[in-house]
């Protein structure tokens, strides 16, 4: 039987009124995504600790009408405060992700004196096995909507 090939999707979104420090900030936070994510209704620390790499947290959706709640368990695998980037990986769902390896990234837009360093823009790659019920422009879409979600989100609150 021949093996389904990995989906591969990347996103990216501009924040305005916003330092690459401040996105970074909400983005490195991992267990903090359901404050920015419009899907997430709670998300905590299962075991680890904050900031640093295997970090496990659980994060769930709100429950729609007669569906059971959504969940996963995700694990931090790289953090680079420096690069402003890190990568999870899904461990355990019931959402139907097998594989599922992302990457965030927060880098600075350079328009000039412009917007004097208030601008970036966020990149969320992933790689994943195909997901039952999904094609893979249905999630690069997901991710392209929680992205922007939380690009407005910070242009609010930031």
């Amino acid at each position: 039987m021949e093996q389904a090939l990995k989906w591969e999707g990347k996103q990216a979104v501009q924040v305005n009124g916003v330092t690459v420090e401040q996105a970074w900030s909400v983005v490195s936070d991992f267990c903090n995504v359901h404050e920015w994510f419009p899907t997430v209704e709670t998300c905590h620390r299962v075991e680890g600790t904050d900031g640093q790499t295997g970090l496990v947290r659980y994060c769930a959706s709100n429950k729609i009408k007669d569906e059971e709640t959504k969940w996963a368990k995700e694990r931090l695998v790289e953090i680079d405060p420096v690069g402003r980037c890190l990568s999870y990986e899904v461990l355990e769902n019931n959402v139907g992700f097998g594989s599922y390896v992302a990457t965030v990234k927060v880098v600075p837009v350079d328009d000039g004196d412009e917007s004097e360093g208030k601008i970036c823009r966020i990149e969320w790659s992933f790689m994943s096995d195909p997901v039952d019920g999904w094609t893979k422009d249905n999630l690069e879409s997901y991710v392209g909507f929680c992205l922007q979600h939380m690009a407005d989100k910070m242009e609010m609150n930031l």
